[in-house]
């Protein structure tokens, strides 16, 4: 007879052995929002630094730039050390606006594609006096 822990522990054992091989192979996914942002930010700030390549860009035009450059760095790394989980908040609130806007224009696809006519819409009778459509019911306006 077989012990089901045994099995439990073998099981996880090889999930967790094939997780770190996958971690491996890929490389480490993505961190936190606030560690992206920062990533994002340090790649944004060099080539801003490095002045897009632009030849044009030399001596106290470099020396500017990278001057803004260090203090937008020193400005923004103290508000994402204090505040890691305000990143975490806005991805969050991100994915649901773009999950909302998904499915409005969904909704305004199926629609748009549609090929019937709405049916509450009565059909049109041609007026009495043939002036064009009407509903050919007598509207009296006194």
């Amino acid at each position: 007879m077989s012990d089901p822990d045994a099995w439990a522990e073998a099981c996880a054992e090889d999930l967790e052995a094939e997780k770190a091989r996958r971690r491996a192979e890929r490389g480490a996914g993505p961190g936190s929002a606030a560690e992206e942002f920062r990533k994002l930010f340090d790649a944004v700030a060099g080539k801003v630094s490095e002045g897009f390549g632009n030849p044009l860009l030399t001596g106290q035009a470099v020396r500017t730039v990278q001057q803004l450059v260090d203090q937008a760095k020193a400005a923004v790394e103290p508000v994402v050390e204090r505040n890691p989980q305000v990143f975490d908040h806005l991805a969050a609130a991100g994915n649901e606006i773009l999950a909302a806007y998904r499915s409005a224009v969904e909704g305004h696809e199926t629609r748009w594609t549609r090929e019937e006519t709405p049916a509450e819409e009565p059909p049109r009778t041609p007026r009495e006096d043939g002036e064009g459509p009407g509903t050919g019911q007598h509207i009296d306006l006194d």
